[in-house]
């Protein structure tokens, strides 16, 4: 048995990474890749200073909604699917389809080679931000973590996961 599944078992608490748990859940790499996605895409400042400028470090989103569904393939199934791996439960999971489907929605309609500046005034992009927060405060307070800090980059994610 793997130290990730004996942790999940017990359910003890694991030291964090970056503000994100490392081992509680057993494919936390994939949670800490879902997180780290609908954390960017629900923080508007976020967006706009970073994503917007063009800010090196952050990707834009395309870069985070494949963070959301490369590993998980939620593009094409729900959440429910990783209850108990990914997502501790089923309101996680709830909040994450929420989320991706706004998401994917806008991004089908766009395209995914569209400029920051389609999405972020694309109508339906306030609903997607608030659907990607609900989610993202949820899975944060249960990781023990404040919702509300800023992003981290894309390299110290990169990192934080080599060194675990």
């Amino acid at each position: 048995m793997q130290a990730t599944e004996r942790t999940f078992r017990r359910g003890g608490r694991s030291s964090t990474m970056d503000g994100m748990p490392r081992t509680d859940m057993p494919w936390w790499r994939w949670r800490t890749h879902v997180r780290s996605a609908l954390h960017m895409l629900s923080d508007p400042v976020f967006q706009q200073e970073c994503w917007l400028t063009g800010r090196p470090g952050y990707g834009d989103v395309t870069d985070a909604v494949y963070r959301l569904v490369e590993d998980t393939w939620l593009d094409n199934w729900s959440a429910d699917k990783y209850i108990g791996t990914i997502f501790r439960d089923a309101q996680e999971a709830a909040l994450v389809d929420v989320a991706v489907l706004r998401v994917l929605r806008i991004m089908h309609q766009v395209g995914a080679d569209a400029p920051v500046t389609a999405y972020l005034e694309h109508q339906g992009w306030p609903e997607a931000v608030r659907a990607a927060r609900d989610a993202h405060v949820l899975l944060a307070t249960n990781d023990g973590d404040d919702p509300d800090l800023p992003p981290v980059s894309l390299d110290v994610l990169v990192a934080a996961l080599r060194t675990a």
